[in-house]
């Protein structure tokens, strides 16, 4: 079995970090996309306009909507991650390296980079408190299933509370189900649900903020 180590960014990390996240993020979309497929609301247009007087129109129609549905869903996942490439992960040790009390960290194997995450101030920390946000959580295919999300994770829960912090937080959406799983595992706890468009609202598609308190934080 692979020996992992994490440790903090380097500008040498730089394009595998990025294409760790990219890669990894570009998975989620086909499930998305699935889950407009299986959406009861999808299954409602399919029998309304089934059973409307015009077939092929109404078959045009649900056809034309599913496809609109899919392409949203594809949308979405490449706009976040183009959106964190041209920002956060454009200039890594300025997001994470220069401000106080956040970080990137690396998970390597040998030499080669197989995962990566992030600590951060939350973008409103008035809604949360005296709390980090964990962000850019990616690891490897190859390398999942092995515990290096949950050590990744260790990293930043250790990582806030060694400064003060009461809480971190973090968002996953509903398809990331083995993310889901690991986050509850280990104390985590869903406190808010939202979707990221009207279109993902209407096809039921969530994102799940989660907070883990940290025990003995003043």
């Amino acid at each position: 079995m692979a020996e992992y180590h994490i440790r903090t960014f380097e500008d040498s990390d730089y394009k595998a970090v990025r294409a760790i996240f990219s890669d990894g993020n570009q998975e989620h979309a086909p499930a998305s996309c699935w889950h407009v497929l299986r959406c009861p609301q999808t299954h409602l247009m399919l029998l309304a306009y089934g059973v409307s007087a015009s077939f092929l129109y109404s078959w045009g129609v649900v056809a034309a909507l599913l496809v609109m549905g899919w392409m949203h869903m594809k949308g979405l996942w490449t706009e976040y991650i183009q959106v964190a490439l041209i920002t956060d992960l454009l200039d890594i040790r300025k997001a994470y390296l220069e401000p106080k009390d956040c970080c990137l960290w690396v998970a390597t194997s040998g030499e080669e980079v197989v995962g990566m995450v992030a600590a951060v101030h939350p973008e409103d920390p008035s809604q949360w408190g005296k709390a980090l946000e964990l962000k850019r959580m990616s690891v490897a295919k190859g390398h999942r299933g092995r515990g290096l999300s949950k050590a990744l994770t260790r990293t930043v829960l250790r990582f806030a509370q060694e400064r003060g912090y009461k809480a971190v937080i973090l968002g996953t959406s509903m398809v990331q189900h083995a993310a889901q799983r690991v986050y509850e595992g280990m104390g985590f706890r869903r406190v808010r649900v939202f979707s990221p468009s009207l279109l993902a609202k209407l096809l039921q598609f969530y994102v799940y903020l989660y907070r883990y308190e940290i025990a003995g934080s003043q």
